[in-house]
């Protein structure tokens, strides 16, 4: 009977992108209608998604496609969908930070969690916008305040962090990035990204100070990207390419797949900060188990230590201004 089931939900996810016509969020769109995981895709912002949803209704895939304009169709967008996605708000200029983004960001993030818990409480809601180390806590904050808060099913995507650092250190050791999986953990910021390259699939080895370069570059590789784009954004296409991917295994689990394990950003009890970035087995409600921090070198110790204070600095930016959101 399980098994009926299972095959019967594999390909019926329901998914709504928020931000759907934006530098993430229509390449974000074309991956997920690409995918016979899903069956229904909703797409929502505040400008053009008609003709973007028009574009995307093309395809041969099975997936239907249908947009939604402005924040009174913002409801029906939201209604029956098992995952949100919403990579909504600005892009970083270059000499910005994630921060920077907070002001525009934070309100953005607040109001369409807040549509989010009032017409799909029950669904994954999958955070890109930045800072993330920020938008999670507003989001998490929504939730409670309409009493229908579950840690288990809110995510901050840092996926890109995680395939940066499989393509680099491919790179740097002529391996297939495919093959190559490293944990990343902690934050999605600066110092706050914490690449466990003692943790990397297959084992690789580096000296100290190429591991520091390669350590800096995982950490800065969004600023490589906003310094190439030359004040035309930030990174859509690899952050396009990652969020699908947290999406694609989210839905393999929720459709019953063992032993899939991705990294987000989520409430925690791992460290001292209340939310916290770890390996994370995927199940049908969400978060299955927190495989947690493991086995580290004293150089990532250390880089866990140093994160802390900006870590839990942006947590609490975050719950403050969703305190004062009206």
């Amino acid at each position: 009977v399980t098994l009926s089931l299972q095959t019967g939900a594999q390909n019926n996810a329901k998914v709504a992108v928020l931000g759907a016509s934006g530098g993430i969020g229509q390449p974000l769109s074309l991956l997920l209608k690409n995918s016979p995981l899903v069956s229904r895709l909703s797409l929502y912002d505040i400008a053009h998604t008609p003709g973007v949803a028009a574009d995307l209704s093309h395809i041969e895939t099975r997936a239907s496609v249908k947009g939604f304009l402005g924040p009174e169709q913002l409801p029906e967008c939201l209604k029956g969908c098992d995952v949100v996605v919403i990579p909504a708000g600005v892009p970083r200029k270059p000499g910005m930070t994630r921060d920077d983004l907070f002001n525009t960001n934070a309100s953005i993030v607040a109001t369409l969690t807040s549509a989010c818990a009032k017409h799909c409480p029950e669904a994954m809601i999958c955070i890109i916008s930045n800072p993330v180390n920020s938008t999670i806590p507003i989001t998490s904050e929504v939730f409670k305040k309409h009493g229908v808060y579950n840690p288990k099913r809110i995510f901050g995507v840092t996926t890109l962090d995680i395939v940066r650092a499989n393509t680099f250190v491919a790179e740097l050791k002529g391996l297939d990035p495919a093959r190559v999986s490293v944990p990343v953990i902690g934050g999605h910021a600066g110092k706050t990204i914490i690449p466990l390259i003692s943790q990397c699939t297959p084992k690789v080895d580096f000296p100290q100070d190429q591991l520091e370069k390669l350590t800096g570059r995982i950490q800065e590789a969004g600023t490589e990207v906003v310094k190439a784009k030359a004040g035309a954004g930030s990174a859509t296409l690899s952050m396009a390419y990652a969020g699908a991917r947290f999406v694609f295994s989210l839905v393999d689990a929720m459709n019953g797949k063992e032993g899939v394990i991705e990294c987000a950003f989520v409430k925690s009890e791992e460290t001292e900060s209340p939310y916290f970035s770890t390996p994370l087995l995927l199940g049908k409600n969400g978060i299955e188990k927190n495989l947690g921090i493991g086995k580290i070198s004293p150089f990532e110790e250390k880089m866990v230590a140093e994160a802390m204070s900006e870590l839990k600095a942006s947590i609490k930016k975050g719950e403050e201004f969703a305190k004062n959101f009206k």
